[in-house]
């Protein structure tokens, strides 16, 4: 989505450790117009999947998701981070890693909002190596419903998480797919 590849190279910093922040316009401050446009181009891809729900993980991938749920006419559930009081015991639960943090933590989604008879469509920010996908596709599976595939703002394509689902039969779209990035610049896979 060349929109939005031309924001990451107008205002995207990269950072040491293949960190790339974009939070003046993505997940800190977000324009609004650029997320309507990412909305309509995954509502747009995913127009015959069947999805009947999205689902996301806290709180990057919120923003995103919603308005591409509104997009689609569909609800939007997200996964937290970790257990509160306000999630009572009757839940899925996956174990995830965050690249961008350093550190892990469980997943988890109560039983009522991810059922059987769901088509799921996944959503984040970022795909780097994997980790917050693969950790919502275990609570797709433990929940029996079905998984359309996963839709993503930005995949940092040089770490190998997007390639090594699509080879496991994951559709993954990304509207902004990185080859590389250093300190000089980002390029973009064609």
């Amino acid at each position: 989505m060349k929109l939005l590849e031309d924001r990451i190279l107008s205002e995207g910093k990269v950072l040491p450790g293949n960190i790339l922040k974009v939070g003046s316009f993505l997940n800190q401050q977000i324009d609004t117009e650029l997320l309507a446009a990412m909305a309509d181009e995954i509502s747009h891809l995913f127009a015959r999947s069947g999805v009947t729900k999205i689902m996301t993980v806290e709180s990057s991938g919120i923003a995103l998701a919603a308005a591409a749920g509104m997009a689609m006419g569909v609800p939007v559930v997200f996964a937290k981070k970790h257990k509160t009081s306000n999630v009572d015991g009757n839940v899925y639960s996956a174990q995830a890693h965050s690249f961008t943090h350093g550190n892990d933590y469980t997943m988890v989604i109560s039983r009522d909002y991810l059922l059987p008879d769901d088509c799921i469509l996944l959503i984040d920010d970022f795909l780097a190596v994997g980790n917050a996908v693969n950790g919502m596709i275990s609570l797709v599976e433990q929940a029996g419903a079905c998984l359309a595939g996963a839709a993503i703002a930005i995949e940092k394509g040089f770490q190998g998480g997007g390639d090594t689902l699509r080879k496991s039969g994951i559709r993954v779209e990304s509207l902004a797919l990185i080859d590389s990035m250093t300190d000089s610049g980002v390029v973009f896979r064609k």
